[in-house]
């Protein structure tokens, strides 16, 4: 006798139903970006008297790691488009911090360094950060330190999902 097999049972939940729905307090990506808000406004505060803003002690400190040496590196890791990394090391430059130098083997490669004032103000950067982070982190112990950094891990590798399944759709839509 022939059983019919039964699908393997949804286990994922569903937090939210679009009848019961608020975007404010409750939703976990209201929440997120509101810390994300708070966060950045604090690094704003901090980085005020160096005369580094939020969106620029990234770069410096990129560059003072090794991490990247090109501007298209760092347009990546930044997430800037060329017009905005353009704009951003304008503004870096004009404050003596960096400086650009077309490649001698390869003119289409912008290379970037930091000038000495450039790597004096990096040295900054990991302390207002270390400051900033454990600010925010205040009264967690060290448990629920790891825990909120795995689930926040979880969320990134579900979003991450989520991005190549509807990458892979565009790509099936636009093939067909």
């Amino acid at each position: 006798m022939n059983t019919p097999t039964n699908p393997a049972p949804d286990t994922t939940l569903a937090f939210y139903a679009p009848d019961s729905y608020v975007a404010s307090g409750g939703s976990v990506g209201h929440l997120i970006s509101q810390v994300v808000t708070a966060f950045h406004q604090e690094l704003e505060r901090q980085f005020e008297p160096s005369g580094l803003t939020n969106a620029q002690w990234k770069p410096l400190f990129k560059l003072s790691t090794g991490e990247v040496s090109t501007v298209a590196e760092l347009a990546r890791v930044c997430t800037l488009d060329a017009g905005g990394m353009t704009r951003m090391l304008d503004r870096l430059e004009a404050k003596g911090l960096c400086q650009r130098e077309r490649s001698s083997e390869d003119r289409r490669v912008v290379n970037l360094a930091l000038t000495d004032a450039g790597r004096e103000a990096a040295k900054e950067v990991p302390v207002v950060l270390s400051r900033v982070h454990n600010a925010f982190l205040d009264g967690f112990s060290y448990e629920e330190w790891q825990a909120l950094k795995d689930y926040l891990r979880r969320i990134l590798d579900n979003a991450n999902k989520l991005q190549q399944q509807n990458q892979l759709l565009d790509e099936n839509k636009n093939g067909s």
